[in-house]
């Protein structure tokens, strides 16, 4: 529970630390460097791990999906905090995303809502338009909240993919195969960018980029696949509400970003939606 505790903290400072990196380098160079270190950071857990990797037909079409979603996924956040604050990303992608979660699953496979359920897309749908500012359309589509809804959206595809992915390979070759696809794929897109620029980045950036790769994606993942197993999924996630406290916490703290209102506002109307859409798992 306690290293579970610390894997919300990683996610929630990781926004911080994209917000620096997009200030100092061009979103296709940031891409590539993130999986590459990301990719090299897994090769010791795969060691501890001790278990063969074997990718099946079967698994290979949940792995491809999965790091054209991932790679969508970098692209909008990295867009969403380069003309938005950390803090708002971090409140709006993770709360949002197991409402679009549910409302996706619902929606493709039909499945029957409850009263519980049916309350929490009611009070979810009200979190969202407050936390995504949708009071002004023009400010929503000019501005940063249009792509972290697209992260929420995007990320909903990424968890239902997993979800299905299990059945077929362990959770952390999953998460190593998609890093390596997405190393190839971005080096062959940023190489013309010039990616050996990141070597003449300031300390701070590195300190960034390797936090985002290493501590809030390989380490605080694999954690949280641990946790999952021997906790069981409904409990590991409900952790996730810590997320966006971290998120604007650290965003505080080290960016100097004010907390707004209709943030906390709305953040807390989505946290209690997810809420009760789980009421009767967690």
């Amino acid at each position: 529970i306690t290293l579970l505790v610390f894997s919300m903290l990683f996610w929630g400072g990781g926004w911080s630390a994209l917000k620096i990196l997009t200030n100092q380098a061009e979103v296709e160079i940031i891409l590539f460097w993130r999986f590459f270190i990301m990719s090299i950071a897994f090769i010791p857990i795969l060691i501890y791990l001790n278990k063969p990797i074997n990718i099946s037909k079967s698994s290979l079409k949940y792995v491809l999906s999965s790091s054209v979603l991932n790679v969508a996924f970098m692209v909008s956040s990295y867009y969403g905090i380069k003309y938005g604050t950390a803090g708002a990303g971090g409140v709006a992608i993770t709360t949002l995303s197991p409402i679009m979660t549910f409302l996706l699953v619902y929606l493709v496979f039909r499945k029957k809502l409850n009263m519980n359920q049916a309350i929490g897309l009611i009070i979810g749908f009200v979190g969202g338009f407050i936390l995504l500012e949708l009071n002004d359309f023009s400010l929503f589509l000019n501005g940063s909240n249009i792509y972290f809804l697209y992260c929420a959206i995007i990320w909903a595809g990424v968890t239902i993919l997993s979800q299905h992915s299990h059945k077929h390979i362990h959770p952390v070759h999953y998460s190593f195969i998609i890093s390596i696809i997405a190393t190839i794929v971005t080096f062959i897109y940023g190489y013309s960018y010039g990616l050996e620029s990141v070597f003449s980045q300031s300390t701070k950036f590195w300190i960034a980029l390797i936090y985002l790769a290493v501590f809030a994606q390989s380490i605080a993942t694999t954690i949280y696949f641990i946790a999952s197993a021997k906790l069981g999924s409904q409990v590991t996630s409900s952790f996730m509400f810590l997320v966006p406290l971290f998120a604007v916490l650290i965003a505080w703290l080290i960016l100097n970003e004010s907390i707004e209102l209709h943030i906390l506002v709305g953040g807390s109307l989505s946290i209690l939606a997810v809420y009760f859409i789980n009421k009767n798992t967690l």
